[in-house]
């Protein structure tokens, strides 16, 4: 009887992993249809697409999230340079450039909104942060180092390691940068700090539910790396989201 348990277990435990495993599949083959490269694009260039950042599609699939500091200072209009996202192909359709104008940015959270004309992309749903939990898996789409590895999405699992506030007080007042200074007199908010590594071109790739593709958080790799570890030189590998709490905000705020 004891071995016929065994066998049932385990014969329960072979179908169920797999299921597990293809809703993980599928799921990150429906985000990355969401997902863009954030760039600027001029024609008479090269390369004609200069890679800043990651956004996804959010709202109605028009309106592409992002962090704040993937745009760019300024747009040579004068060159025809033109803000723009890539949006990869699917199986042997063509990488496609598509314009995009600025929206909505809010630097307190480093997120900005572009709007996009014409087709709709398919948008991501947002998850508010009040069931978000500490152990929680997640998964990042993004495009990791993408100036050099080129528009090929790229997603890597984790789990959120702490919930902890954006800015803390340095021990020193000589540790005190700016950033810090402004975190601290607005009010501290409190982010996402994640077990998975995260690299630059990641900034703005949306961090997902697993099961359902739900984002709850945007990576930021500069914002809040700056002001929560302002008193050290190298990068300690450790990566940090804004809850998709505040992205939900903006979108209310347009």
């Amino acid at each position: 009887m004891a071995a016929m348990l065994r066998a049932l277990a385990l014969a329960l435990l072979c179908l169920v992993v797999p299921a597990h495993a293809s809703d993980r599949i599928d799921t990150i083959a429906r985000v990355k249809r969401s997902v863009v490269a954030v760039g600027t694009f001029d024609p008479d260039r090269s390369p004609a697409f200069l890679f800043r950042g990651t956004g996804f599609a959010v709202g109605d699939g028009t309106t592409i999230a992002t962090n704040a500091h993937v745009l760019p200072p300024r747009i040579d209009t004068a060159h025809n340079e033109v803000l723009a996202i890539l949006v990869p192909g699917e199986g042997r359709d063509a990488t496609r450039v598509r314009e995009v104008r600025r929206g909505a940015v809010d630097d307190g959270s480093d997120l900005a909104l572009l709007k996009l004309d014409g087709t709709p992309l398919l948008p991501l749903a947002l998850h508010g942060a009040a069931s978000v939990r500490e152990g929680q898996e997640v998964l990042i789409t993004g495009f990791p180092l993408g100036g050099i590895l080129g528009a090929f999405a790229a997603t890597n699992r984790g789990m959120i390691s702490a919930i902890t506030p954006l800015a803390i007080p340095q021990d020193r007042a000589a540790d005190l940068d700016p950033a810090v200074i402004r975190r601290l007199n607005s009010g501290s908010y409190r982010v996402f700090q994640l077990d998975a590594t995260a690299y630059p071109g990641n900034s703005g790739s949306p961090v997902y539910d697993p099961a359902t593709g739900a984002v709850l958080g945007i990576v930021n790799m500069v914002f809040v790396k700056g002001t929560k570890e302002a008193a050290l030189t190298h990068p300690s590998g450790i990566t940090y989201a804004v809850p998709a709490t505040h992205l939900q905000a903006l979108l209310q705020a347009r």
